[in-house]
């Protein structure tokens, strides 16, 4: 079942394996009234098609040899709530240590806009809940992406090859607000300049190729 998006599924873990330690990570991809996610208990750079679990949009499995991930709840909820078509949670390490520290990461760099700007960082839950899923979506508004509080990251896009590419731009994001911040104070960019930037790709077709 689904045999396309399994694969999809198992190319993108191996995409993301350098970011994550051991099962530090799950990720799904929605498929009309299906979403189709990582096990528990999942390592990303073992992983394959085979391994991943179907459910049915109010959780129940469907398909696979294992129980979904714990973080199911929190895939549900950003599918719901953003239709999102594709949700990736990582505890990246940079990421993961801003988000013991911080209560938002600043747009430091013009390509976070493809985030939506700023990294806030939603309240601590125990992972797994209804809670922190409720948190999150709160943290998620206007954005594509958030940090969890002395957890990790969590992004989603339309697409399962673009929420993958957002994944590491969040990682890549915290990287350089933690190298800036262990010069200086680093300098956010502001909502004006944000919006120029957004001006400057629509009328240059900015990363279009075609």
């Amino acid at each position: 079942m689904l045999e396309a998006e399994r694969e999809q599924l198992a190319q993108a873990c191996r995409r993301l394996s350098d970011l994550v330690i051991g099962t530090a990570g799950n990720v799904s991809v929605r498929a009309g009234d299906h979403v189709v996610v990582t096990p528990s208990g999942c390592v990303f750079d073992d992983v394959d098609a085979g391994d991943m679990t179907v459910v049915s949009m109010d959780g129940e499995k469907v398909d696979g040899p294992y129980g979904p991930t714990s973080e199911l709840a929190l895939h549900l909820a950003v599918y719901e709530r953003m239709g999102a078509g594709a949700v990736v949670h990582t505890h990246a390490p940079y990421a993961t240590a801003l988000s013991c520290v911080l209560d938002e990461v600043p747009a430091v760099h013009y390509g976070m806009l493809q985030l939506g700007g700023s990294l806030r960082v939603a309240p601590y839950a125990t992972f797994g809940t209804e809670e922190l899923a409720a948190h999150v979506q709160r943290a998620l508004e206007g954005r594509t992406a958030c940090l969890m509080q002395n957890h990790g990251a969590v992004n989603y896009a339309h697409d399962l090859e673009y929420a993958v590419d957002s994944a590491l731009l969040v990682e890549w994001a915290c990287q350089l607000y933690w190298n800036a911040r262990a010069i200086g104070t680093p300098r956010a960019l502001t909502d004006a300049e944000l919006q120029d930037v957004a001006t400057q790709v629509a009328q240059l077709g900015y990363g279009k190729t075609k």
